[in-house]
C-alpha cells in the first residue's frame, strides 16, 4: 500500500500555504484511484471569516481539496512531478453534493476514482468523508496547461 507524505506531496502539487490542502496520501493505484487525508484545524485562514461564531469549512474549499487529490492522482499516473510551467485547472464540477458540515478537528478522508481520461482531460469521481459519514461528493473535470 503506497503512501505519499507531505514532503513528496509538495513535489507533485505547486500549491503552498495557505492553499495546500492535502496532508497525506494513504494509498493510490496509478490510473485508477487515490485516498488522501486533510486534517482540518481551527488555524485554517478561512475560518476567520467563515464563520467566526461557528467555523465551517467552505464547500468550495472542500472541492479544492478533492481537486488537489485528483491532481496528485494525475501526477503519479503520468509519472511527473510539478513543473514550474504547468498548472492543473478545473474544467468542470458536476453532481456536487454537500451532506455534512466540516468543522475544526475533523479529518477529511478523500477518495478519488478515475472515471475517464481523454488526452489531457481527466474526469474523477470524488468523495470526502468525516468519521465514516459522507461530507461531500462530486465529479471533477480538470486538465493541465503548460505555460
Amino acid at each position: 500500500m503506497p503512501s505519499i507524505d507531505i514532503h513528496d506531496i509538495r513535489k507533485y502539487l505547486p500549491h503552498r500555504y495557505p492553499f495546500l490542502l492535502i496532508d497525506r496520501v494513504i494509498d493510490y493505484v496509478p490510473d485508477e484511484s487515490l485516498s488522501a487525508i486533510k486534517n482540518v484545524t481551527v488555524n485554517e485562514p478561512f475560518f476567520q471569516g467563515h464563520f467566526p461564531a461557528r467555523p465551517v469549512m467552505p464547500g468550495v474549499t472542500i472541492l479544492e481539496a478533492l481537486a488537489q487529490a485528483s491532481a496528485i492522482l494525475a501526477s503519479v499516473s503520468l509519472g511527473e512531478e510539478a513543473k514550474a510551467n504547468r498548472i492543473y485547472l478545473f474544467a468542470g464540477v458536476d453532481k456536487a453534493r454537500f451532506k455534512r458540515q466540516v468543522e475544526p478537528g475533523d479529518q477529511l478522508i478523500i477518495t478519488v476514482q478515475l472515471l475517464r481520461k481523454l488526452k489531457s482531460v481527466w474526469r474523477c469521481g470524488t468523495q470526502a468523508h468525516v468519521d465514516g459519514e459522507l461530507a461531500c461528493s462530486a465529479e471533477l473535470l480538470f486538465t493541465y496547461q503548460d505555460l
